[in-house]
């Protein structure tokens, strides 16, 4: 059984003086610089440097390190309330900075060498470097265990050959992290972990997708053909990158779920604010009992995602299991997401269905949630696991 408190401390959604700081140089940063412009990188699907840019030099793109590798040394509490913040302007920038924090810098900063975490984390938590992770294939979706990209040695180095799709930061990323089936033999524990640069001959990014939502977001699927990377960016040991991915899913799980809650905070904001103002029959639509209740029902959702996620986010900082907390966490508030943004649309109405207004956007990007970084089907057995054996 999931123990609820640690020795010493128990759960409870109170903030730090430094949490609320924390929390609010996210939030004015997303205000004054990603809110504006937010619209106009979905149009374009252009990647925002300049934006991440100054979230390097704010700190917020080397939130987990420790500050000797130029990271921020914050814990998970503080990393999903950057996260929340961050999609209240943009859902796609947050995944961004999700994705960049919590996968591929994450997984060099948890279980690479120190050679390897002094060479790469230092310039990922600056900025200077953007990173990817590479465990998604075209054949392989939620069965990571079925990847054919391979890495094959080839005296002290890896020869890598195969392919990735959907993952972020495919054509703008520096460094990625690749898993590759070093020995077939032993199934998952066969697949090993890899820092691959993109300046590595043979590792290209090659098509770019052309997407429903997350649109400023880059994802796009990489080709290794014969990529010779250097036995010393093993990450970790042989054979152990399939467990570090699944620990490294883990806490993904609650930035993603810190993500969909902030989507879903927005699309109430911009519901109320709507209803206050659009009157139909001689009175304001807030007035009106079945749009109340629709409200009413989002303010409950997105209340209990919290409570998940951040129970998640407690967990983690306090070295416990997080593996079902972090599902349930990613599955119900991502789920409540989609159901927040389509209720705004309708809310809306016909204008809910334009550009004019942000929910359209929302209503787009929220659907990913219940599909990255692990399905709702996916985190439904992860829960029905830890159920059964508790």
């Amino acid at each position: 059984m999931q123990a609820d408190v640690a020795e010493g401390a128990s759960f409870n959604v109170t903030l730090t003086e430094d949490q609320e700081a924390i929390r609010d140089l996210a939030r004015n940063f997303t205000q004054n610089e990603i809110e504006p412009v937010a619209l106009q990188f979905d149009e374009s699907q252009e990647f925002p440097r300049e934006i991440f840019r100054k979230l390097g030099e704010l700190g917020l793109l080397g939130i987990l390190p420790d500050p000797e590798y130029g990271g921020a040394g914050m814990g998970y509490t503080e990393y999903a309330l950057i996260i929340e913040e961050i999609a209240k302007g943009c859902p796609s920038i947050a995944l961004s900075v999700a994705a960049h924090n919590g996968l591929g810098m994450n997984h060099i900063y948890r279980f690479g060498s120190e050679e390897l975490k002094r060479t790469y984390v230092p310039a990922c938590a600056s900025g200077e470097v953007l990173s990817a992770w590479g465990l998604t294939e075209p054949g392989s979706g939620s069965d990571a265990g079925g990847m054919l990209t391979t890495g094959v040695r080839d005296g002290d180095d890896w020869i890598l050959n195969g392919s990735k799709n959907f993952i972020t930061h495919g054509t703008v990323g520096d460094t990625t992290v690749i898993m590759a089936v070093t020995n077939a033999e032993a199934g998952k524990r066969g697949i090993s972990a890899f820092a691959v640069d993109k300046s590595m001959e043979g590792f290209s990014a090659s098509k770019k997708e052309n997407k429903l939502g997350m649109r400023s977001s880059d994802t796009s699927s990489l080709t290794l053909d014969n990529v010779r990377v250097p036995g010393a960016n093993l990450i970790g040991k042989e054979g152990e990158g399939f467990i570090q991915a699944l620990q490294i899913l883990d806490g993904g799980r609650i930035s993603i779920a810190a993500l969909s809650l902030g989507l879903a905070e927005a699309a109430l904001a911009h519901s109320i604010k709507y209803a206050r103002e659009r009157h139909q029959f001689g009175k304001p639509l807030a007035a009106i009992q079945a749009i109340q209740f629709k409200l009413a029902k989002m303010s409950m959702d997105i209340e209990a995602a919290r409570i998940l996620t951040f129970h998640a986010a407690w967990r983690k900082d306090q070295g416990l299991d997080i593996n079902k907390a972090a599902a349930q966490a990613k599955m119900f508030a991502s789920e409540t997401a989609v159901r927040c943004a389509e209720e705004a649309v309708q809310i809306h109405g016909g204008y809910g269905y334009t550009k004019d207004y942000p929910v359209e956007k929302l209503y787009r990007d929220a659907k990913l949630l219940t599909i990255g970084e692990g399905t709702s089907e996916i985190q439904r057995l992860v829960i029905a696991r830890n159920v059964i054996a508790d």
